[in-house]
């Protein structure tokens, strides 16, 4: 098993510049100037549904064209742009919450089941932060329940308290970190593998400790590119949504992992399977 014990989880990531350094102060990958491949061909959206038909037993994804509108693979360029090696944690979102009076993460259950989701609100609470407390143990798993516009306020708050200009990724950035420039379908490779992703195929069924699964590095360095959570992205799309990336500890298959898939959800909405990670510095440009 790939799988590392919690214990050496944390060594390595201190080593790396991990939890040991202030929260305030994320640690970050470097992501070079250049071109990439962006998006995905007919035989990658192919390999895509037959993952998911066999995980789940059925073509659902397949009858809802899932990926039929991912970008077609091509070249992008980008200019360079560090990204954080993980997305945002409670623990970290506590001292946002803690310095500006924003409400903590929760969603009442009337507001819950109006969003129309297939999580009961019995499986939701576990995520929700009591009396504006974290919840329990999870200190240094990805925030979740949170909206666009909550990971934008943290991103000026973050800008504000480090004097560097923070900033939710553009797509291409977000797809750029996850996969490398040669076109990946997964952040380690062309295969799946359900051991170096926080999926529903091997995993808890639960967010874990963010980027504590190293084995799924992106080749930039970025953890959690596939799983754990969906993350904002600046992208905007039609009617006042945002486009998310990266698929989540409720997924398997898992099609919807691959850095290239893309779906967009509300502005306002409060997941249990969203959270964000922020970027400083760069563009993107999409190639000729």
């Amino acid at each position: 098993m790939r799988r590392l014990t919690f214990t050496l989880i944390l060594f390595l990531l201190t080593a790396c510049g991990g939890p040991s350094k202030p929260p305030a102060w994320p640690a970050v990958v470097e992501i070079p100037a250049g071109r990439f491949i962006m998006g995905s061909d007919d035989a990658e959206r192919e390999a895509a549904y037959r993952m998911d038909e066999v995980a789940y037993g059925h073509s659902a994804t397949r009858d809802r064209a899932w990926y039929s509108r991912e970008i077609l693979r091509r070249e992008v360029e980008t200019g360079a742009y560090y990204i954080m090696q993980r997305p945002v944690t409670n623990e970290l979102y506590a001292m946002f919450i803690a310095a500006t009076g924003r409400p903590a993460p929760y969603v009442d259950e009337a507001t819950w089941n109006s969003y129309g989701l297939v999580h009961p609100y019995n499986l939701a609470k576990r995520h929700m932060w009591v009396d504006g407390e974290l919840p329990e143990m999870r200190g240094q798993h990805p925030v979740v329940l949170v909206s666009h516009t909550d990971a934008t306020a943290f991103a000026a708050w973050l800008s504000l308290k480090t004097g560097e200009n923070w900033r939710l990724p553009t797509e291409a950035e977000w797809e750029k970190a996850a996969r490398g420039n040669r076109g990946r379908r997964f952040p380690w490779g062309d295969e799946f593998d359900p051991e170096r992703l926080n999926s529903n195929d091997e995993g808890p069924f639960d967010t874990t400790v963010a980027g504590g699964i190293l084995s799924g590095v992106s080749p930039y360095g970025m953890l959690d590119a596939a799983g754990q959570v969906y993350e904002w992205t600046a992208a905007a799309a039609a009617g006042g949504r945002f486009i998310v990336k990266g698929g989540s500890w409720d997924d398997k298959g898992c099609g919807v992992c691959r850095p290239a898939a893309r779906h967009s959800r509300p502005a306002t909405l409060k997941h249990i399977l969203i959270g964000f990670r922020l970027v400083r510095g760069g563009y993107a440009v999409a190639a000729q």
